[in-house]
């Protein structure tokens, strides 16, 4: 009786190991191709970051790399989906800090990363057609991020913002403007302040005056930070 035999299909807890190392393996290999893949769209832009380059850039052949990610567009929702859990992360290590704030630190952080601002708006747009592989993947981050705008602005505002909207309707609208500001900064940046812009945005919901003076605080009372304080980043856009 070999120690199959012995232990049944599963090959008993050697087998259980080496397939728990190959796991492990696997991971490590997509976390570096995932790096490299955020590297290389720093220096080069996305049109310019080809599968072939981020393979040798992770210490891979082309091939090996495709065993990860088959296509180009799967690989830069990978990239899009780690970027989002780093910035989750600094969301909860900035808990307790004003949301909109919080919210415009992200625009400021998003100002020093063109390349995935550019790889964000460009596979967006993409996505809209049938059967896009990435289809699927803003489906599900567009309906989170709204539902996220949501609890940020009735945390801020309350069951209506000053102009008289709910959170849920205005939701949309911020989700709209923090995209749209993105796409004009990549076209003419120059011209457009993206940080500044969008905090005039939030300066028009009127949403910090209100909390001065909501539950809690008299009226006329200490606004808290300005916004742009010191926050990490909310679940936002690209």
């Amino acid at each position: 009786m070999t120690a199959r035999d012995q232990h049944g299909p599963g090959g008993g807890p050697a087998a259980r190991r080496a397939g728990g190392g190959r796991e492990t393996q696997r991971a490590e290999r997509r976390a570096a191709i995932l790096e490299a893949a955020m590297e290389l769209i720093a220096e080069r832009g996305y049109r310019r970051t080809s599968l072939a380059a981020v393979a040798e850039r992770a210490g891979l052949t082309q091939q090996g790399l495709l065993h990860h990610f088959p296509t180009k567009e799967l690989l830069l929702v990978g990239v899009l989906e780690t970027r989002d859990r780093w910035d989750l992360a600094s969301a909860a290590a900035a808990a307790g800090a004003r949301h909109t704030d919080t919210l415009a630190q992200l625009v400021d952080y998003n100002a020093t990363r063109p390349g995935l601002v550019q790889t964000y708006t460009v596979l967006s747009a993409d996505s809209v057609t049938e059967d896009h592989p990435a289809r699927a993947f803003f489906e599900s981050r567009f309906r989170a991020v709204r539902a996220a705008m949501t609890e940020v602005l009735r945390t801020e505002c309350g069951d209506t913002l000053p102009g008289g909207l709910t959170p849920e309707r205005a939701a949309p609208l911020m989700v709209a403007v923090m995209d749209g500001l993105q796409l004009q900064w990549l076209l003419d940046p120059e011209d457009v302040e993206m940080p500044a812009a969008f905090r005039d945005f939030l300066a028009l919901l009127g949403c910090g005056e209100r909390r001065a003076d909501g539950p809690g605080e008299e009226p006329g009372g200490e606004a808290g930070a300005e916004p742009g304080g010191e926050a990490g980043a909310e679940p936002g856009e690209g």
